[in-house]
């Protein structure tokens, strides 16, 4: 195991070197829980992102031209002392971002990468019968070449290991820009894959002014795709700008998730499992459940059985023991989510737990239950991202179904029936890209991840996510 301090950097990763900033100026990193300061990592300008993309386009032909299986063998590696430093990572991870230790450690896997490095071995193209004799029709699959990609802070680790895998896999080389609270991860990253051998200007990582390197990566000629996750907002800019070079996109924006309960499931089984949902980062996932549907005939039993699981979460520094809850990733987070539980309120929601910012004070924000909310107040149609779970009543299949889809967002939803037809209707109508039936944790490296609507385009893991980084190129062969 690398020790901590050789994880950590204050200096960006072009063509396989460490740089500073040339203008000298830094960003400052602190640490949610306490205030204090990490770190700082360079304010990088417009010249230093230039050069990281030609440092990826140059490095592009050598490793596009490696073997499938050569580029995985650097991939494994990579992989592997990932897997071996779980524990500085995930500790770099807690101490910018907040979340508690023990889910820190499960984002680290670096699943995602072995996926991809396995799978770039079972790219296969295909012959196509020819009308012709003497004529043989191809069509092949080859890499895009420079991916950029913005990556957000809510996961820094498993947002980066989810683009730049199957980015690297597929022969593209990439240049990575992570949020500027949570930039320590994605360089540590970097660090590791130069120890696994990954050639320079393949993995360039630079930090700087979000909208100033966004413009560079969606306007540059020799960019061929880019990849963000982020607000829906950023993304429609992003969009935009990416057009005027029809880039290729992918992107995974903002939701708003229904969760359904009808009143078939094991009510203590159903509220534990939307009680973990919620506790994931705190709440502050673009998949946790947002809007939680519960049918009238349960709905007081249920709330009777989530109350004790959140009441019970332990709130604190995510480095403590035990922690559930660790701080929001700043101020603001706070500030926004106590608006949308004060708005709830004042329109006649009521809160039977939490409610308030913590006892601990600064980023910290008490496990809240709303009952009696409604879709016209702002918490029903905004993206909380924060530890509070607020529920409506329903009796109507089709009801909930039409109320859960009126949403410009389509990125994910879940219900929990016992009725195998009931699920098929529900799983089959709900407009989102993603779906989870008795189950709300339903990432995975080999499955699509993404949505629909103004959640986004393309797909992220699976060989969906693979093959956005390949073209389709067709070959007539006249013999």
């Amino acid at each position: 195991m690398t020790e901590l301090a050789s994880l950590m950097t204050d200096k960006n990763l072009i063509d396989g070197a460490w740089v500073a900033s040339s203008s000298g100026k830094t960003i400052t990193v602190t640490n949610p829980a306490t205030d204090e300061i990490i770190g700082t990592v360079p304010d990088m300008c417009a010249d230093e992102t230039e050069a990281a993309i030609a440092a990826a386009d140059k490095a592009f032909p050598t490793w596009a031209a490696m073997t499938a299986y050569e580029r995985s063998e650097i991939l494994e590696k990579w992989h592997d002392l990932i897997a071996a430093n779980t524990e500085a990572l995930a500790l770099i991870m807690t101490l910018e971002n907040g979340k508690p230790l023990a889910e820190a450690r499960t984002e680290v896997s670096p699943a995602n990468i072995l996926w991809a490095a396995e799978e770039a071995k079972r790219v296969y193209g295909r012959i196509i019968p020819s009308n012709v004799k003497n004529r043989q029709l191809q069509a092949v699959k080859q890499p895009i070449g420079v991916a950029g990609m913005i990556t957000p802070w809510n996961f820094p680790s498993a947002m980066i290991t989810r683009k730049v895998g199957p980015a690297l896999a597929a022969g593209c080389t990439v240049v990575l820009k992570p949020d500027h609270r949570t930039p320590f991860s994605a360089l540590a990253l970097g660090i590791l894959a130069l120890k696994a051998g990954m050639p320079k200007g393949v993995l360039n990582i630079i930090t700087g002014d979000a909208p100033m390197i966004g413009k560079i990566l969606t306007t540059h000629s020799k960019v061929g795709k880019i990849s963000f996750t982020g607000s829906t907002q950023v993304g429609r800019i992003l969009a935009e700008q990416a057009a005027t070079s029809l880039k290729k996109m992918s992107l995974e924006l903002g939701g708003n998730a229904p969760f359904i309960v009808f009143d078939d499931v094991d009510i203590k089984e159903t509220a534990s499992r939307l009680a973990l949902a919620k506790a994931r980062n705190m709440g502050q996932s673009c998949v946790s459940p947002n809007r939680v549907y519960v049918h009238e005939k349960i709905h007081d039993a249920f709330v009777d059985a989530l109350l004790p699981i959140m009441a019970g979460w332990k709130v604190g520094n995510g480095q403590e023991d035990g922690v559930i809850v660790g701080p929001l990733i700043d101020a603001k987070a706070v500030d926004k989510v106590a608006r949308l539980v004060g708005d709830a309120v004042k329109k006649g929601a009521v809160c039977v737990l939490g409610g308030k910012v913590h006892a601990l004070g600064r980023s910290f924000y008490a496990p809240t239950i709303l009952t009696g909310v409604t879709s016209e107040m702002e918490i029903s149609r905004t993206e909380i991202f924060g530890p509070v779970i607020a529920i409506q009543k329903f009796n109507d299949e089709a009801a909930v179904v039409k109320a859960a889809n009126d949403t410009e967002f389509g990125l994910a939803a879940y219900v929990f029936t016992n009725d195998l037809g009931r699920a098929t209707r529900v799983s089959t109508n709900l407009q989102y890209g993603q779906v989870g039936v008795n189950w709300a944790v339903i990432s995975f490296a080999a499955a699509p991840f993404g949505g629909i609507k103004q959640s986004g385009m393309g797909r992220e893991g699976g060989i969906e996510g693979l093959d956005a980084y390949l073209e389709t190129k067709y070959i007539a062969i006249q013999t």
